[in-house]
């Protein structure tokens, strides 16, 4: 008995017993070696940082003059501050006694209270109904706009694609009237190669009047001029071709037109309409990037004195068009398309030869072996060491529709006029132009471009044109799943990360009550006479409507 109660007793003290705090020397040096050396960095850095003291008011001293007329000033400022405090406090009670009074008599004021309430419901019901409009809709408005206020419209065409780059419907509803001039801008054209460039400029010329041109890619913000670099990337150079053939055309034909003209800059997303806008005015005007569909609202910039260009959203591509004609002309902001059949759709009219050797993956037979190896290329993998071929379809659609991807289309092998003009129209349209200057500008332009060469490009089968939705009534109204999936597909798209330049963050946290249209506007000379200025007038009113008219740039982003 007494030997299981030393046992017991003993367990028990051992229980009870703390662990030692004993360690070897060696673990101990160390501690303290490494805490010496923590306190000698805290030093060093606080000696580099300086020991600012807070300095204590010395007063005004007494060699000062005026010296008792500034105390009594300070000494009635402080009476101010402090009746105005006492001023608050009591407006705060009154204000808290009234709402005691309207608990206890509910009927008192009660008129006041519900015509308040109605007009607040009023204005959030109109904002709503604003911010719930299909952004379809609100990018048709702002396109029409563009095109009634315009003398000149610039359709900017991708001259990797440029007939897939063209909309009939556009094109028909600025020809009708034949007031309005049509002009081609055939940009990105350091893209193709010098022949296929030279191709496409002859075919399209014979419809229309075209330019040949390549935007500037590094422009500083406003006020800044153009940044000057010794290194240039492939296919990314700042310097700007094509500005003085497209100036000096929009120049003369305002000389014949006799008053100050618009010209209005339209196109499908991502064809650079922005881009020509900040290349011409020489600064970054505009916000520019990789991802499809970044303007979403019109913005005038005045070029000079008789020139205002207007920047617009893109086409509305219509559902009917082929597969891969929606992957590269409709923004996954706006769209519901899935990357992988966008991908898929795009690769099925690339050569594929081609296609192996500019991404340097081995052969494949379907779409799905490609995104396998070119996720494996890349290093993007899953969890578990899987080959990511969800983002591989992504990375892919995002640089095919960027503006670092070489690749070329070969124009028709007979012209024929489109079914949207006849001879006539086509002749009004190149009335007021100096069509042998701008044939000249043309071949400066080409000569002064550096296109890549026609084995590392990459062939692609166009589509043709590309039918766009002009009116709002043709506009499907969508479900509300479709909606939330269109806006997580918008997510995933703006996730995938590529070599190409990012978007200008520092214009979308500027806020202010002013648009930058209305800023662009503001800058226009004053010398004009009012009756030159009768389409600018037109676009101030459009500019100018209601405060809590929609607002893209909250809604829909990438």
């Amino acid at each position: 008995m007494s030997l299981c109660r030393l046992i017991c007793g003993n367990k028990g003290l051992a229980e009870l017993k703390k662990s030692s705090k004993r360690m070897t020397c060696h673990k101990r040096y160390k501690i303290q070696k490494k805490v010496r050396e923590h306190h000698r960095k805290l030093r060093k850095e606080a000696k580099k940082r300086g020991r600012k003291k807070p300095r204590k008011d010395p007063g005004i001293p007494n060699s000062a003059p005026f010296k008792e007329a500034l105390l009594r000033e300070a000494e009635l400022r402080k009476q101010r501050l402090e009746e105005l405090k006492q001023q608050q406090k009591l407006e705060r009670q009154k204000e808290q006694d009234k709402k005691r009074k309207l608990e206890t008599n509910p009927g008192v004021e009660l008129s006041h209270k519900v015509l308040v309430k109605e007009e607040f419901g009023r204005s959030k019901a109109k904002k709503a109904k604003s911010s719930k409009q299909n952004p379809k809709k609100l990018y048709c408005q702002e396109l029409k706009k563009v095109i009634e206020a315009s003398d000149v419209v610039l359709e900017v065409l991708d001259a990797r694609d440029p007939l897939g780059c063209r909309c009939p419907q556009v094109e028909e509803a600025i020809v009708k009237g034949r007031q309005k001039r049509l002009v081609l801008v055939l940009n990105k054209s350091d893209l193709v190669p010098t022949e296929n460039l030279e191709n496409w400029l002859n075919y399209l010329k014979k419809e229309l009047p075209t330019v040949v041109f390549k935007a500037s890619t590094d422009l500083k913000d406003k006020g800044k001029r153009i940044k000057e670099r010794k290194k240039v990337a492939p296919f990314k150079t700042e310097v700007c071709v094509g500005k003085e053939g497209l100036w000096k055309l929009l120049g003369g034909f305002q000389e014949i037109y006799g008053k100050a003209i618009c010209v209005g800059v339209i196109g499908f997303p991502n064809v650079g309409k922005s881009s020509i806008i900040n290349s011409l005015k020489q600064e970054r005007i505009c916000n520019v990037g990789v991802s499809m569909g970044l303007t979403r609202c019109m913005q005038v910039v005045p070029l000079d004195k008789q020139i205002t260009l207007i920047d617009s959203p893109g086409f509305i591509a219509s559902p009917l068009n082929s597969a891969s004609a929606l992957a590269l002309r409709s923004p996954a902001s706006i769209e519901v398309i899935k990357p992988m059949e966008a991908a898929s759709a795009i690769l099925s009219h690339a050569d594929a030869r081609q296609v192996v050797l500019k991404f340097t993956v081995p052969d494949f037979e379907n779409s799905l072996e490609f995104f396998t190896s070119f996720a494996q290329r890349r290093g993007l993998h899953q969890k578990g060491g899987s080959p990511n071929v969800e983002g591989a379809a992504k990375l892919l659609w995002s640089e095919w529709t960027g503006a670092s991807l070489g690749y070329y289309c070969h124009p028709p092998t007979s012209w024929t006029l489109s079914s949207h003009f006849n001879e006539s129209i086509v002749t009004d349209m190149k009335w007021g132009f100096n069509l042998e200057e701008l044939e000249k500008n043309n071949a400066r332009s080409i000569q002064a471009i550096k296109g890549p060469r026609l084995a590392g490009s990459i062939l692609f089968q166009s589509s043709g044109l590309t039918n766009g939705i002009i009116e709002e009534g043709d506009i499907p109204e969508e479900p509300l799943k479709q909606k939330e999936q269109k806006q997580e597909e918008g997510e995933d798209y703006g996730d995938v990360d590529t070599d190409q330049e990012s978007v200008d963050k520092e214009g979308d946290e500027k806020s202010s009550d002013t648009s930058p249209a209305e800023e662009a506007f503001e800058a226009v000379p004053k010398g004009s006479q009012a009756g030159e200025q009768s389409a600018l007038s037109f676009v101030m009113e459009k500019m100018t409507e209601e405060d809590d008219a929609y607002d893209f740039s909250t809604d829909y982003m990438l």
